[in-house]
């Protein structure tokens, strides 16, 4: 039996995407995997006895245990409308500290593949964390912001799939760094600046298809040479990497890969009938609702877009 540590953070807020996540997690594992799943919340977490204490029921290859991180972050900053469990992920080898290396996601995932393998064979000798760095050469404002920070773009991970060095990271005290990082200063990308600043220098490189991002898609299929990862690990980042809805979120809009969200969905505990129809059925009548200048907008970046 594989047994693989898992962290997930996120509040009330985020219950029904953690489900689906949860889901694709489960029937997408090999039946020799085991998830040890740990999800981090806050005091005014609701869902502690709720939907998803199923999950173990329903699949049995996984076991689930909360794990409240009280108000460290209470005052920290925040951006874009993304909460404070952002910042807990910063916690994790503090709050788990069973295992010595652990993997985190974020919560708006779809996994189609068993993590099993990854988990194993990356080695994490010398470094704090291993993650996927944002392949695209052209994001210039992006690149011009991560060099402001003292660091380099070809080495900026994304912080919503990782791997940690739990072990080392107690060992070195970086948590406390985390969290100074987290509590008197305001960065831009939150948690993911203060990752790459504080593991700077010890942070490790893995395949994008550890996470699909919109930027990870858009250079499999627009850029000939990457600047990161080989287009064939791009490629294969295509066909069965971990889809990270980084931008537009399926739940609320049409984006890549959303059938295959709604598609989990439909399999996962908190399937609603009703739900399902509503989104669709919005979705039908918001063109119906554009002004013309709109619709002929649209009609005109479709065919753009078709014929290049």
């Amino acid at each position: 039996m594989n047994k693989v540590p898992i962290v997930f953070c996120f509040d009330n807020n985020w219950e029904l995407q953690a489900g689906v996540c949860l889901t694709s997690l489960l029937v997408n594992a090999k039946p020799d995997t085991f998830y040890d799943i740990f999800i981090l919340h806050d005091e005014k977490s609701t869902f502690l006895d709720g939907k998803l204490n199923e999950l173990p029921l329903r699949y049995g290859n996984c076991s689930l245990t909360f794990r409240c991180v009280g108000k460290e972050f209470e005052n920290a900053f925040e951006i874009r409308g993304i909460t404070i469990s952002t910042y807990y992920r910063l916690l994790i080898p503090e709050i788990v500290t069973e295992y010595d290396k652990i993997i985190y996601s974020d919560v708006d995932v779809i996994f189609r593949k068993d993590l099993a393998e990854i988990y194993e064979s990356t080695d994490m000798t010398g470094s704090y964390m291993a993650g996927v760095v944002d392949p695209s050469p052209d994001a210039h404002d992006y690149q011009n912001y991560i060099k402001g920070l003292n660091l380099l773009p070809e080495d900026y991970i994304y912080a919503g799939n990782l791997i940690i060095n739990s072990e080392l990271i107690r060992k070195d005290k970086i948590v406390q760094k985390f969290i100074k990082e987290a509590t008197h200063s305001k960065y831009k990308y939150q948690d993911m600046d203060i990752i790459n600043i504080v593991c700077k220098g010890k942070i490790k490189k893995i395949s994008p298809e550890f996470c699909l991002s919109h930027a990870v898609r858009h250079c499999a299929i627009y850029q000939p040479e990457p600047l990161v990862y080989t287009k064939q690990a791009l490629e294969d980042s295509l066909k069965d990497g971990i889809i990270h809805y980084t931008g537009a979120k399926p739940w609320s809009q049409y984006c890549p890969d959303f059938d295959i969200w709604w598609e989990y969905y439909r399999k996962s505990i908190f399937f609603d009938q009703k739900y399902y129809y509503d989104f669709f059925n919005r979705k039908m009548n918001d063109y119906d609702l554009l002004p013309l200048w709109k619709r002929i907008k649209i009609l005109v970046r479709w065919f753009v877009f078709k014929v290049h």
